[in-house]
């Protein structure tokens, strides 16, 4: 997996002034880390890094007012949604790689019902990439603070998540954001698989390869998406109690 894009910001630009406060500077640290970070060649790492931001944040919140915690509080339960919703097409491709390999090895080769699967998770894809838009396109005039970049960076990274996870014939909305078009894809561990299947001669081995492939790239990532929602929860916790003190 390899790409030049960096991570896409929907929310607007911004540049976060240089802070005295040491908790903010470490939440501006990570986020830093994260914005210069390849979208696609670490997807993997990306989450770890979303991770280390999540727990730099934790120490942060309780130097922010009620006011601006109050909304955040009202958007972690999106940012909760999105990552399960991702978390469950993951478990879904992943029982789906398996299911192929089983039949594989029975030598019933279950090719079609890998694609018809496939169809069905692309659509979950797309309205979830959807719904970001619309969560992303909400923050445009929202005030430029710390917790707002926070919350832009996170969705951006589940956006490329999502992005590798969509079909090759698929543009996804990285794409559009750099005007690269879907054949200018990088081909990734699930796109190999999808076009081993759509070959006019399915080789088993070649399937087989790619199936190997692309479980392992589901299973770092579904270790990643899992820490990322663990912190997500116990960032609202955090956010409940510091509220109702």
């Amino acid at each position: 997996m390899s790409s030049s894009n960096k991570i896409a910001y929907h929310a607007r630009s911004i540049s976060l002034p240089t802070r005295s406060n040491p908790l903010a500077a470490a939440v501006e640290t990570q986020l830093c880390k994260l914005r210069s970070s390849d979208l696609t060649s670490s997807i993997s790492n990306n989450l770890v890094g979303l991770t280390d931001l999540y727990e730099c944040v934790e120490d942060f919140l309780s130097t922010e007012d009620e006011k601006c915690l109050d909304a955040v509080l009202d958007r972690s339960v999106m940012l909760l949604d999105v990552c399960a919703t991702i978390k469950d097409v993951l478990s879904m491709m992943k029982q789906t790689a398996q299911d192929l390999q089983s039949s594989i090895r029975r030598r019933s080769n279950e090719f079609d019902a890998y694609m018809i699967s496939r169809k069905k998770v692309c659509k979950i894809i797309q309205k979830c990439l959807s719904d970001l838009q619309k969560n992303t396109n909400k923050n445009n005039d929202a005030v430029a603070d710390i917790l707002t970049e926070v919350e832009a960076t996170t969705l951006a990274v589940f956006e490329s998540v999502l992005s590798f996870l969509s079909a090759p014939k698929q543009r996804s909305l990285v794409s559009k954001l750099t005007n690269k078009s879907a054949t200018q894809q990088v081909v990734n561990e699930v796109t190999k698989v999808d076009v081993a299947l759509k070959s006019k001669v399915i080789e088993a081995k070649e399937v087989q390869k790619a199936l190997a492939a692309l479980e392992m790239s589901l299973q770092d990532l579904e270790d990643g998406l899992e820490s990322v929602f663990r912190c997500l929860i116990k960032n609202r916790f955090s956010l409940l109690n510091i509220l109702n003190q």
